[in-house]
């Protein structure tokens, strides 16, 4: 390996540290992410041939040193990596402006009053549920804070909140992992081609149910009790002075977001677009519905239109995806991650539960969008096998990739945003929920392991 190639690896661990330690640091990871895309692609190009001549033996030759038509071509392979990059970067920011849109219309007032209940442990198995499958359309993020803010109204004891937060990090992490739209990862596999909706859902939807009812089935126990739920009128949404819509265009808002997201997959099947084609038709519905809505009213809420909502979309994570994504392409181009790949196959000897439930483990420490993102350049795709479309390689990567984040409060979006939200700190989580998230995440491995041997491969 050439010492320009370990000047780019050392850049990028560097950044990644820096990413890792953003709570110490003080710096936003976006500022890092988008540095050191800069800086690892400034090297490459110091001397694009050798890299070029390595990886793409067969096109450079074509080039007959031309330095010229060189240089044109390293910029036509990052136009590529950014138009792949570009469409998982839209496709969340299209998602992210429908639950924006949703949410601030009040499209999920209804959950709350579907969680009423005196007891602690029935919450429990109505919040586990709920959280589950809202995060599988729309992300493990967004569905932590819906249900944050939820918990707080029905959950007066900060002690017994926690629980339930825990429980809430551990549901949405799992709910994401068998959807193609539940989470930054298995959006990546999905946009890219390596599982589809139907394999993804079909084959992963069982270990994630394990993943999570194992947790829960633990977690009861630290519940006893009935709820102090203050007065019975709280249990009614409140109408605040800026509510504008009813209670019929709630609802009407709340099925063209998020039934359209759930029919993004069917979009994608029929018309074989994209998915971030589906997600911004979803949006633009949304849009024109809530416009029309408006338009009868007889004050005008600006706040609450789309115009005024895509402003709140965090564009600080969307460009922290952009620069991590570039940057690990940048590895991929340098040949780093196929070497990568070869060294984990050989030092586990191909076993795939092994190679990914150490990936799902490290996600819980390190982000779990530069790890996929990095397979994704260490194992190229192949027509059959384990790396086939929705081969068991990129089945286990999604499902140990979002459920592994779920072993420490730092290691997914989703225990990030609580561990802001409640407060709850680092060692906490780690003595009384991480061990549980972890029988839950190998539960899951175990119970996807029986159906591969025994179902998958031998029918009815």
């Amino acid at each position: 390996m050439s010492s320009l190639a370990i000047a780019i690896i050392v850049v990028f661990i560097i950044g990644y540290l820096l990413i890792a330690l953003e709570s110490v640091t003080k710096v936003n990871k976006a500022a890092v992410a988008l540095f050191m895309f800069v800086v690892v692609w400034t090297l490459y190009m110091i001397d694009p041939g050798s890299f070029v001549l390595l990886e793409h033996p067969a096109e450079f030759g074509s080039l007959g040193g031309n330095h010229d038509k060189l240089i044109q071509y390293v910029n036509e392979i990052i136009t590529n990596h950014l138009g792949d990059t570009g469409t998982t970067l839209f496709f969340l920011m299209g998602a992210m402006t429908i639950v924006e849109v949703v949410d601030q219309n009040g499209g999920f007032d209804w959950v709350r009053k579907v969680m009423h209940t005196k007891s602690k442990r029935g919450l429990l198995w109505r919040i586990a549920p709920m959280t589950f499958f809202l995060s599988a359309i729309l992300d493990n993020m967004t569905t932590s804070i819906v249900m944050i803010m939820i918990l707080r109204k029905l959950v007066k004891d900060h002690k017994d909140r926690m629980v339930y937060a825990a429980l809430v990090i551990i549901a949405a992490n799992a709910g994401g992992a068998f959807s193609p739209i539940g989470d930054v990862t298995t959006i990546m596999l999905w946009n890219k081609g390596l599982i589809t909706a139907l394999g993804v859902i079909s084959e992963i939807l069982i270990p994630s149910i394990v993943a999570l009812v194992v947790p829960a089935l633990i977690m009861q126990f630290m519940l006893k009790g009935d709820l102090d739920n203050g007065d019975e009128d709280k249990d009614n949404v409140p109408q605040t002075a800026e509510q504008e819509l009813g209670n019929r265009q709630r609802k009407v808002v709340f099925w063209v977001g998020v039934g359209g997201l759930i029919l993004v997959p069917v979009f994608k099947s029929i018309t074989h677009l994209p998915p971030f084609v589906g997600i911004l038709l979803v949006l633009s519905v949304l849009w024109i519905v809530t416009e029309l809505f408006y338009r009868h009213l007889h004050r005008s809420s600006v706040k609450k239109r789309v115009v005024s909502l895509i402003r709140n979309i965090d564009m600080s994570t969307i460009l922290f995806f952009l620069g991590i994504l570039m940057a690990v392409s940048c590895l991929q181009e340098i040949g780093a991650l196929t070497a990568m790949g070869k060294g984990l196959n050989v030092t586990f000897n191909g076993n795939h539960f092994m190679v990914t439930g150490i990936i799902g483990v490290l996600s819980s420490v390190i982000d779990n969008v530069p790890l996929v993102a990095g397979c994704m350049g260490m194992y190229p795709v192949q027509p059959t096998g384990d790396f086939a479309t929705d081969g068991i390689f990129w089945q286990l990567l999604a499902y140990c990739a979002g459920t592994g984040g779920s072993l420490l409060i730092i290691g997914s979006a989703a225990g990030v945003v609580v561990m802001g939200l409640e407060k709850i700190t680092f060692g906490w989580y780690m003595k009384h929920a991480s061990w549980i998230a972890f029988v839950g995440y190998l539960a899951g491995i175990l119970s996807y392991y029986v159906l591969r041997e025994f179902i998958f491969t031998n029918p009815l």
